[in-house]
């Protein structure tokens, strides 16, 4: 198999945008279930500049259950491969080795694993041997159980303790070092007093010299920032200009990339940072 490196920063921070084929992901479920919507949107999003497009076939969502394996390569092989095939450049959104491994086949070029290696002990090996890049997550458990793990101490300091110690073990396994990318794993896990707090704390993960992506797309303590006057959270399609203000400052700190529903608002968001910069 082809070795792949990490893209590098196209003058600008990265942009991966996300392709849910999937029906039950918590800000578009179903909308790009079938093949031909999948198809649509990710060449929609390779059209307005997205650097990568991140196709998942299993929702990770707080509370949803596991699928199949041989259910979620059946939804995303015939998406990478023709998207592939037509220069699209792909990162695969799973935990799961066997996943990965059609995945990389089908000619996807990063694996976005969201349990940075916990949730298959075999992943390790897939990505070590295909020699391409692997963003390692912080994670502490399925989604049926993060909600009930996110207790902390002092939750920047947890997460880049249990940060270190997945590229460590993704080190030994023999994965290169410079394949590595980090993601503090925003709302995996976590209330959203945290998330917030490693937002400003970004530079504790930058120091660590490793590229880092930040996906906070959408998510819930974006919604719960801007509720309604009566508390009611803003609905996952209101949440994009909060999101693409969070690109912005993210691309200003110096992170690799952003991982986003709505590709071209945060593409316009960090093109302002590198100009500014």
């Amino acid at each position: 198999m082809t070795k792949h490196r990490l893209l590098p920063r196209p003058g600008r921070c990265v942009v991966m945008g996300v392709l849910n084929v999937t029906p039950d992901s918590f800000s578009d479920g179903g909308r790009y279930f079938t093949i031909d919507d999948a198809l649509k949107h990710g060449r929609e999003m390779w059209a307005l500049g997205a650097d990568l497009v991140d196709i998942g076939g299993e929702s990770t969502r707080p509370g949803a259950q596991r699928v199949e394996v041989d259910v979620e390569i059946a939804r995303i092989e015939p998406v990478i491969t023709e998207l592939a095939g037509a220069g699209v450049r792909i990162s695969v959104d799973t935990m799961r080795a066997r996943v990965a491994e059609a995945a990389l086949e089908a000619g996807a070029v990063i694996v976005n694993d969201v349990s940075g290696g916990l949730a298959d002990p075999d992943m390790a090996r897939v990505v070590a041997d295909a020699g391409v890049p692997w963003i390692l997550m912080h994670w502490r458990g399925h989604s049926k159980d993060m909600n009930s793990l996110a207790d902390y101490a002092n939750v920047v300091a947890e997460v880049r303790d249990e940060l270190c110690a997945r590229v460590d073990a993704a080190l030994r396994s023999g994965v290169a070092q410079d394949a590595i990318v980090i993601d503090p794993g925003l709302g995996f896990a976590k209330q959203a007093d945290h998330d917030w707090a490693l937002l400003r704390h970004l530079d504790t993960f930058l120091d660590l010299g490793f590229p880092v992506l930040v996906g906070a797309s959408r998510k819930r303590f974006i919604g719960r920032l801007l509720a309604a006057v009566d508390g009611t959270p803003r609905p996952p399609d209101g949440r994009e200009d909060a999101t693409a203000a969070i690109s912005t400052l993210a691309a200003a700190k110096g992170v690799w990339g952003v991982r986003v529903h709505d590709v071209a608002r945060s593409l316009d968001a960090v093109r302002v940072v590198a100009q500014w910069g």
